[in-house]
């Protein structure tokens, strides 16, 4: 089947020059406080924050438009776009620098919250989740209670981003960040000596030999988000309910992907699977879902009961975080150090390609 070997995730294949940059980890400045790892850690929250703001909202947006399948709406105009932007950024990545992109980049997220409670018409994870548990709670459920309990729980994710801005050019500065963007910068000039500048046929050509590289982790990205958002959030807010919960049940129900989203995602500090067959064969076998949460509509009484769905969902979340960590990893150790970043674009590309298909394929549920 062709995939990548074991001995070579880590950069057992990478040419000399780059093993004796790396070789200079004496040089290395230690990271005080884990500084460095804590910011990324924000940084991902807040990556996620405005997708995970419109479709926890479920009962705002569902009482504004009660007759529309909103959040598939919202899945499939959000990662179409995305789609196209991630394009257009993997071809010409190359003439760009990250800081810029990413400073523009969360500046627009900011825009995009701040446009839903202005108009007044319409933590990732765990912190969105919480916060709309607690708006919900804290605000009567008629029209002006959701309006200022939406108010409040936009406003809090306006500031996190605000926070993620200042967070990204404080960790530019780092001691540790900069000692990695000079083992990068020494490793690019050394491949301009040897191969010219990277432009043209060049870049052409090593770009598709790092798509050539990283495919097969690419094709597991793209497997778990096709299964994960053809079920996440369409099927879970809309076409299951509960008598008992009501409208919190599809509340709870985001609220426990998540919480295990993060728990799978956080594992991979404990144990990270570094068999590359394994890891993708897991997500081919995350096909089941699909028949599972059939069974939860159309199966037996007890399988459309809360716990079934409950715990499919918190399983759905937990292989989702867990595989996307192993496979985000592992795919930037296989490339040479220089082209790390480029591979990074490249797996998030996957991952936006599995969130569209994945987006249009949760219209099914409804036909």
């Amino acid at each position: 089947m062709g995939f990548p070997d074991a001995s070579a995730i880590g950069g057992g294949s990478k040419p000399d020059s780059e093993s004796a940059l790396l070789l200079r980890t004496f040089l290395k400045p230690e990271d005080g406080f884990n500084l460095g790892y804590i910011i990324y850690f924000t940084l991902g929250v807040g990556f996620l924050l405005p997708w995970n703001s419109f479709i926890t909202a479920v009962d705002y947006f569902s009482y504004l438009y009660p007759e529309a399948s909103v959040h598939r709406v919202f899945a499939v105009v959000y990662m179409v776009v995305g789609l196209a932007c991630l394009l257009v950024i993997v071809f010409y990545a190359h003439k760009s620098e990250a800081y810029m992109r990413i400073n523009v980049g969360l500046g627009i997220f900011v825009v995009s919250l701040l446009v839903v409670p202005v108009m007044d018409s319409l933590i990732i994870w765990v912190l969105v989740s919480m916060l709309r548990i607690l708006t919900k709670a804290v605000f009567p459920q008629d029209a002006d209670g959701l309006r200022k309990s939406v108010y409040l729980y936009f406003f809090t994710s306006i500031v996190f981003m605000v926070i993620c801005i200042v967070l990204y050019n404080v960790a530019h500065k780092l001691p540790i960040m900069q000692y990695y963007e000079e083992l990068k910068a020494e490793a690019v000039k050394e491949e301009k000596a040897e191969k010219g500048p990277m432009t043209g046929p060049v870049w052409r050509a090593t770009l598709w030999n790092i798509v050539g590289t990283v495919k097969w982790y690419g094709f597991g990205i793209v497997l778990i988000y096709v299964v994960t958002l053809s079920i996440f959030p369409g099927y879970i807010t809309e076409d299951v309910h509960s008598l008992v919960l009501k409208d919190w049940y599809p509340v709870l129900l985001i609220t426990g992907y998540n919480v295990f989203d993060l728990v799978g995602k956080s594992l991979t500090a404990v144990y990270l699977l570094e068999n590359a067959k394994v890891a993708i064969s897991a997500c081919v076998v995350r096909l089941l879902f699909f028949p599972l949460f059939i069974g939860c509509l159309h199966g037996p009484q007890l399988f459309r009961t809360e716990f079934p769905v409950s715990l499919l969902t918190c399983l759905l979340g937990l292989t989702n975080g867990y595989l996307t960590s192993v496979l985000m990893i592992m795919a930037p150790k296989s490339v040479q150090i220089q082209h790390a970043e480029t591979s990074g674009i490249v797996m998030v590309l996957f991952l936006v390609v599995g969130l569209a298909s994945g987006s249009v394929i949760a219209w099914f549920w409804v036909i």
